[in-house]
């Protein structure tokens, strides 16, 4: 090894060839297209996306990476390194006008809930975005209603994109070994969003307090929020679960709330 995995930066680094050239495939990356990489590691898949003709920033975390990284790829010039945090960073900043870009990364484990919300207020500029990610997180993104599954996350993505579970990766595939498998998720940003909601954030909210108390019925978990007659006045049964419901209902909730606080 060139470079010791740092438990704090979530570092476990893929060598299984086999994999690579899975996730590769999957991308149908195109010559000059413009890409973002988010944590490089050791270039497992930065040099094979360069060999394809593309132009790509990545954004490494880990000082010493990016002087390996630096030294590896030496004056490349369709390479730009950032070092930086991707969760502050300004992804939105790096597209040119008019000009749609796409994202591959291999996420740490302990940030990537937040960092894939910090990376969807930037979809306006982004055509599509492939991650490695821990298997559970993906089912969770991808998890349809009424399955065990389904929650919070599923529902805040599938508003924002759409969701495919691409394949598993298995722990021998990294060194150091994760006490985890993991899975390659596929985000493509909706052109349209699927439902209209009048406020976004209030929806974020009610979503996230029907699921604060997930056994129960949404007649008990949104009580401070929306009365039965008003959920019933929906077509929602008041007595059914929070992960019962689509987007479209949890959609509909939002909309009804803000016109009897309005």
């Amino acid at each position: 090894m060139i470079h010791k995995a740092r438990k704090r930066f979530g570092q476990n680094f893929l060598h299984d060839q086999a994999i690579i050239y899975n996730i590769l495939g999957s991308l149908q990356a195109q010559a000059n297209e413009h890409w973002i990489e988010i944590g490089p590691g050791q270039g497992a898949l930065t040099k094979p996306l360069l060999d394809m003709g593309i132009r790509l920033d990545v954004v490494e975390l880990d000082r010493d990476l990016v002087v390996w990284l630096q030294k590896n790829f030496l004056n490349h010039p369709r390479l730009t390194i950032h070092s930086a945090d991707a969760l502050s960073f300004d992804f939105a900043g790096l597209a040119d006008a008019g000009e749609k870009m796409r994202v591959i990364g291999n996420l740490p484990y302990n940030i990537s809930t937040p960092l894939l919300f910090h990376l969807l207020e930037n979809t306006a500029v982004i055509e599509d975005m492939t991650f490695m990610l821990q298997k559970e997180v993906v089912e969770r993104m991808c998890a349809p209603p009424g399955s065990k599954t389904y929650g919070r996350l599923s529902i805040m993505m599938q508003y924002h994109c759409a969701t495919e579970f691409l394949f598993e990766v298995p722990p021998e595939s990294f060194d150091p070994i994760p006490k985890v498998t993991s899975a390659i998720i596929k985000l493509t940003p909706h052109h349209k969003k699927p439902v209209e909601v009048n406020n976004f954030t209030q929806m974020g909210r009610i979503i996230t307090q029907a699921f604060s108390q997930r056994r129960k019925t949404l007649r008990n978990a949104l009580k401070k929020i929306i009365d039965e007659s008003s959920l019933a006045n929906l077509g929602i049964d008041p007595v059914r679960r929070p992960e019962t419901l689509t987007l479209a209902e949890f959609a509909a909730i939002s909309n009804a709330v803000q016109s009897i606080d309005n």
